[in-house]
């Protein structure tokens, strides 16, 4: 049989045009199986605000790993694709795009800005569609979702307006996140705290009677115009006799009162602090507990208010500038001191985010924790995000939902002077719906279900849901995965999947993060590029564990590629001495080797499926790369050149063709490419896709020992040659000891003599022949090996003269210093003891190197 394979693995040849293919006989597509058992992953959907990163390449590979196995496995394998609307990211991307053709949203309007966010959405949605092409993903396009198609927007007012009718949803007044140059309230995730060197400063409140004050401490002190009141622990006894009068704000003629609240750490800064309730989310709860105001001071673009006086209209930086000057000249500035902290920066635009006082829109947390603490039954790997898991419902606050951008799901709510109405089609003439769209957030905690039609019971829903396995980062373990589980049960009274696998974050070299800002990103097209998509895919999935970061590696890419080289050396040797792909192996009449690699494919198998099985594809990666590099390549196949040159060379060739498919099987969910190119090489099917799983059949543990036995003699010898610099093809004469079995060894002669390169051998039970030979131990089979072919007399008893002469040296020193009466006075006992020592070791080493020489003589 001719092999059709290079003789170097080429990617761009093996890759090109096959995913194609598989798309036009639609193995990606879910429901053929109709009787198989399903099986269900939703894509973690990519914001449609540009390009797939290095580290959705990972995630998504981690994905289209598991649903390729249970395909292979005869499941109805869906894996749903999809991306996310991405509100305030995409909003900011369009806003820029705007601006470079000189227009703003405000110039154009909502509908004119929908237009342009939607062709957006189209242009960006075909990128990701080709990375996703690029990156081999199984994907059944068929049933791909966007977070703002009409059926996810039904499913989404439907949850809004449930919740607001169970009293879960409100609309209040609470402190958010606010970025203050796209105007909108933020989620947690999209605030990055970062450490950041700024001042500590310490202002004199001066009390109402203007003589005396009371110095505070604050980071912030722009937000001044808004204090009211000052506060001290009830228990500080510097300043019990102050509460209850009065202080003015620096600057103002404003008086603010002295409160007492436990709240106060009597420990920070001078003890005083300021309460400005409506700039801190602490002091809002403190103003509730002591019924304060709560005005702002500053504007929704971060200029400061009327409230600010003189500073009305300023940039809040400005004005902290200016007023730091202005209070330094009326001597009401203590001291200013460098202190670094935590600031939180909007992941969109980058400002510093103000906690601000906003009426929004808010989930009610508690009763829908306390259910999915209760009653979520989520698998988390590694288990201890479980903990985390709990711990943020635990101590979950309301979710402010309402963000004031222009694209996202629009809230359904409606409002007429002080009425509200919380539905989706107005109420009537003189009703206007709320401006606002919800957080991104809300529409993909409901993904796992929304994408399989509910709120409509349909087919699919009632086939693919709940979905099996939810693969995600851990980052967003707290703001997505917790939202996804409420959710799930509060609307479908199930969890909204069986297992949640979580990885890490994907570094570069150094162990940093990899971001814009440091130059140091991975663009997995690049990588694709030069070494095609499988190196990558295989580089992705085997160095790292569950819940661990990645480094990037350059040097593991390589290796990577190796492998797979690796693996297509095997197959194109094994195609060029195979008479036919339809020889079965005839397990009544094999040898030892292939009882043993057999065994070795049995427990390769099993190990890989326990892996598989937790998602440990880094130990399954590592068991698999053991086997079909040392075990197979390194042995079997070395030996089976031996066999197919016997009577034996047709069970050999069905053996090499069944361990074979089995490992392209193994390994395809790593590297599908190579694997189905391969695998049609070597078989009658269409595609390795829908091919039959390796299942663990024949074991022989005797075998798997008695070769082991082989493989160790040969090792031993191999490492007796490389100590005594004998060159591989020099024969040598061995002598074989057997313990058990000498008729099981002795019918391996020829692989002994090819692979210990034996001149003469020997395999006995007893070996009477007086030979000047090297022994070496074994479990069954002791080893002699001839001295004289191993080892050079002349150059040995150069050596020996060598030694013998150094040793004459160190004996003299030795007994110059013992016979030294000071050195013998003066020396520690412990050091006279050591030298004492080492003399009676020279003296023996010495009496073996003369014994030896003799020999010489």
């Amino acid at each position: 049989m001719e092999t059709n394979l290079k003789t170097k693995y080429d990617f761009k040849e093996v890759e090109e045009k096959r995913y194609e293919t598989w798309l036009e006989k639609g193995y990606f597509k879910s429901g053929i199986r109709k009787k198989a058992k399903p099986f269900t992953i939703v894509i973690p959907p990519p914001n449609v605000t540009g390009k797939l990163h290095l580290g959705h390449a990972w995630d998504n590979t981690l994905q289209d790993m598991i649903i390729r196995r249970k395909r292979m496995q005869g499941f109805d394998a869906l894996y749903l694709p999809g991306m996310d609307h991405a509100g305030i990211a995409t909003q900011a991307k369009v806003d820029q795009k705007l601006k470079e053709m000189g227009i703003s949203r405000h110039d154009i309007g909502r509908e004119k800005f929908l237009e342009h966010a939607w062709s957006w959405k189209e242009e960006y949605a075909q990128h990701i569609r080709t990375q996703w092409k690029a990156l081999g993903l199984s994907v059944d396009y068929s049933k791909e979702r966007f977070t703002l198609d009409e059926k996810l927007n039904d499913a989404v007012n439907k949850v809004f307006i449930t919740l607001y009718e169970k009293g879960l949803l409100y609309r209040g007044n609470r402190i958010i996140n606010w970025d203050s140059e796209a105007k909108t309230a933020l989620s947690n995730i999209e605030v990055d705290y970062k450490e950041t060197h700024g001042k500590l400063y310490y202002f004199r409140y001066q009390l109402e009677n203007k003589k005396d004050y009371v110095v505070i401490a604050t980071t912030r002190p722009e937000t001044m115009f808004a204090d009211q009141a000052l506060m001290v622990h009830p228990e500080d006894e510097r300043y019990m006799h102050l509460v209850g009068k009065k202080a003015f704000i620096p600057g103002t003629d404003r008086l603010i009162p002295i409160i007492s609240d436990d709240y106060v750490d009597k420990a920070f800064g001078t003890g005083v602090v300021k309460v400005t309730p409506a700039h801190d989310p602490n002091d809002f709860e403190v103003a509730k507990r002591h019924n304060l105001d709560t005005p702002l001071c500053m504007n929704e673009d971060g200029t400061m208010n009327q409230m600010a006086h003189k500073y009305n209209g300023l940039d809040r930086f400005v004005c902290r500038e200016e007023l730091i000057k202005d209070l330094e000249k009326l001597n009401l500035v203590e001291k200013i001191e460098d202190y670094t902290n935590q600031v939180g920066y909007s992941e969109r635009t980058g400002v510093v985010v103000e906690p601000r006082l906003s009426l929004q829109w808010f989930i009610a947390m508690e009763k829908l924790a306390d259910r999915t603490l209760e009653e979520s039954k989520v698998n988390y790997y590694p288990n201890r995000f479980k903990k985390l898991f709990d711990n943020w419902m635990e101590n979950i606050q309301d979710w402010c939902v309402s963000r004031q951008l222009w694209w996202g799901h629009r809230i359904p709510a409606w409002y007429k002077n002080d009425e509200v109405k919380v539905q989706i089609e107005s109420p009537g003439e003189g009703w206007k719906q709320d401006e606002d769209v919800l957080d991104t957030w809300f529409s993909s905690a409901l993904w796992p279900f929304s994408t399989l039609g509910w709120p409509e019971q349909t087919d699919d829903l009632k086939r693919y849901y709940p979905t099996d396995v939810m693969v995600t980062g851990y980052d967003i373990l707290t703001f997505w995965v917790s939202r996804m589980v409420f959710q799930g049960l509060e609307f479908t009274d199930q969890d909204p999947f069986k297992d949640v696998l979580l990885h890490g974050l994907i570094r570069d070299s150094e162990g940093r993060k990899m971001s814009k800002s440091l130059g140091n990103g991975i663009d997995p097209m690049d990588i694709i590029e030069k070494y095609g998509v499988d190196t990558l895919r295989y580089f992705l999935t085997t160095n790292s564990a569950p819940g661990m970061d990645l480094r990037f590696d350059q040097e593991k890419i390589e290796s990577s590629w190796n492998f797979i080289n690796k693996l297509w050396n095997i197959t194109r040797f094994i195609t060029m001495n195979l008479d036919s792909i339809d020889v079965k192996v005839d397990y009544d009449n094999l040898t030892l080797s292939d009882k043993y690699i057999l065994t070795r494919l049995n427990q390769t198998i099993k190990e890989a499926d326990y892996n598989y099985e937790k998602y440990e594809f880094g130990e399954a990666g590592r068991s698999l790369y053991h086997f079909i590099w040392e075990d197979f390549a390194n042995w079997y196949v070395e030996f089976a050149k031996i066999t197919l040159n016997s009577d034996k060379k047709t069970n050999t060739q069905a053996v090499l063709l069944h361990v074979l498919k089995s490992v392209l099987k193994l390994m395809h969910p790593f590297i599908p490419f190579v694997t189905e190119k391969l695998y049609l090489e070597i078989s009658n099917e269409e595609t390795i896709m829908l091919s039959a799983w390796p299942e663990e059949s024949f074991y022989d543990e005797s075998a798997l020992l008695k070769f082991n036995e082989i493989k160790d003699v040969i090792t031993k010898v191999r490492t007796l040659r490389n100590e005594n610099n004998v060159i591989p093809s020099k024969p040598l004469d061995i002598y074989l000891e057997v313990k058990t079995d000498v008729v099981l060894y002795n019918e391996q002669e020829t692989y002994f003599k090819k692979f210990l390169g034996a001149n003469k051998l020997v395999i006995t039970e007893n070996l009477e022949e007086a030979l000047e030979t090297i022994f070496i131990a074994g479990n069954e089979i002791n080893i002699h090996v001839l001295k004289s072919d191993l080892i050079d007399p002349v150059k040995e008893k150069e050596a020996l003269l060598k030694q013998k002469t150094d040793l004459e040296n160190e004996i003299k020193r030795s007994e110059a210093l013992l016979n030294n009466e000071s050195f013998v006075k003066k020396a520690p006992e412990q050091k006279l003891a050591l030298e004492k020592e080492k003399y009676e070791n020279y003296l023996a080493q010495y009496k073996e190197v003369v014994k030896k020489l003799e020999l010489y003589v």
